[in-house]
């Protein structure tokens, strides 16, 4: 698989350089390889890391090259011999120009312990910025993942995680937890998204037909949102389906899933707790005719009544968009079987907004020819964050095995355990109409 090459600039000692190289060995930054680590200081222990994991490392002196113009040409210099397409900086205590940041548009990013734009900006680095946390008074931190330009903690922010400041907090002991919780979580999930979209953009991503377990795609991944999975078991006699939810809030947390009559239906787990019910009660799943339905919320019923009068599955649902949670927007995702003739076809959809404000709706249905051991994932959010990032692209291919056990159980054990609330699989026997389902519920 092609990697763009990754170089990693560092001033201390690289908690968040090893969060980087643990994250490439476990195949999370998998789109990109660390090549090379330059520090401005020759006592960094971040090249002690970066020496004992085997990556080239430099060190490129302010002071020694006389000056910021004389060492960010040497730095150019080093990154251009080096083949270098994109850079972290990982605790880079030294601000760079736009003379240098302007080469690379969109290909520096930078982590701040902070949820930008409070605490950043020139003289906010390090214990400073959880000194001002814990002095402001303010009840959550967190850290933020931006690109870099010419204003220091300016550039267009990537990803964000919160992180809860807690009574007794001194610095020292609040910036290890916003490291722990935050920083080593979004760091490795920004690099890999970055990396990801240069090497689309060159047009070297992978294989569009490469196609892995789903277990593969989710196992480090804190939080996917809701996802459906459509596709055809190995042996080509089965149609396979699958929905599940996760939840972060008390009230996202508090459901469970129902089957009744062939439906799945979702349902508060604890009444008594119930904030907003349009938005945990609905059909999940619904049988209209040669077709089965299957959403993240009550478009079930809007496809299912659209589609009773005649119209297409897209169609029926022209008159919904995302859900009303602003800031997070969260897209709506769907997806319809098709029974025909010993066979079936099915198409997904995603409504989305089209910016930050939740000013428009951008809509995508993807119509597919099921293919023996392939399915098609879809789900609501890149990953963690606040607001929570939006799926982007079409559905991701993963492989449908025979077994619904086997299916059932890489999904589940993969899904982030804190998170994970409930899962509904479903195969249908092509020949026979047999159907054999599984259904887990967290809150029993």
């Amino acid at each position: 698989m092609e990697q763009i090459r990754i170089a990693v600039l560092v001033s201390g000692g690289g908690t968040n350089l090893q969060a980087l190289i643990d994250a490439e060995k476990s195949g999370i930054v998998k789109s990109g390889t660390i090549c090379l680590v330059v520090s401005d200081k020759a006592d960094a222990y971040a090249l002690t890391r970066a020496q004992n994991a085997g990556i080239e490392t430099a060190v490129l002196s302010k002071k020694q090259l006389c000056g910021q113009e004389a060492f960010e040409e040497k730095l150019i210099a080093l990154l251009n011999e080096k083949k270098i397409d994109m850079i972290v900086l990982a605790g880079f205590m030294c601000i760079l120009t736009e003379r240098f940041t302007s080469r690379y548009p969109e290909r520096i990013i930078n982590i701040h312990p902070s949820l930008i734009p409070s605490f950043c900006g020139k003289g906010f680095y390090g214990l400073r910025v959880h000194e001002a946390a814990l002095s402001y008074g303010v009840k959550v931190t967190g850290a933020t993942v931006h690109y870099v330009n010419e204003v220091p903690d300016g550039g267009k922010i990537i990803m964000q995680k919160a992180v809860e400041i807690e009574e007794g907090d001194t610095p020292e002991v609040l910036q290890k937890r916003v490291m722990q919780q935050a920083e080593w979580i979004i760091l490795p999930l920004s690099c890999e998204r970055v990396a990801k979209k240069i090497l689309e953009e060159r047009g070297k991503t992978m294989n569009v037909y490469e196609t892995e377990k789903i277990g593969e795609r989710i196992s480090s991944n804190p939080y996917v949102g809701r996802g459906i999975v459509i596709g055809k078991s190995a042996d080509g006699k089965k149609a396979v389906s699958a929905y599940f939810i996760m939840g972060r809030s008390e009230n996202s947390r508090n459901r469970v899933f129902l089957e009744k009559d062939g439906m799945i239906i979702t349902a508060p787990f604890d009444e008594s707790k119930v904030e907003d019910p349009s938005l945990i009660i609905y059909h999940a799943i619904r049988t209209l005719e040669n077709h089965l339905i299957v959403t993240n919320g009550d478009q079930t019923d809007t496809v299912y009544d659209g589609m009773a009068q005649g119209k297409s599955f897209s169609d029926s649902l022209k008159s919904r968009c995302f859900e009303p949670d602003g800031p997070n927007f969260t897209p709506r995702i769907s997806g319809v079987l098709t029974f025909e003739n010993g066979d079936f076809s099915y198409q997904m959809s995603i409504l989305k907004s089209a910016d930050e404000k939740g000013s428009a709706c951008n809509r995508f249905t993807f119509d597919y020819a099921p293919i023996c051991g392939v399915g098609h994932f879809i789900h609501t959010y890149v990953t963690d964050g606040n607001p929570l990032p939006t799926f982007v692209g079409e559905p991701e291919r993963v492989v449908i095995p025979d077994n619904i056990d086997e299916f059932t159980n890489d999904i589940w054990t993969n899904l982030n355990e804190s998170n994970r609330i409930s899962l509904y699989v479903r195969y249908t026997d092509l020949a026979t109409g047999e159907i054999e389902t599984r259904l887990i519920n967290r809150n029993k």
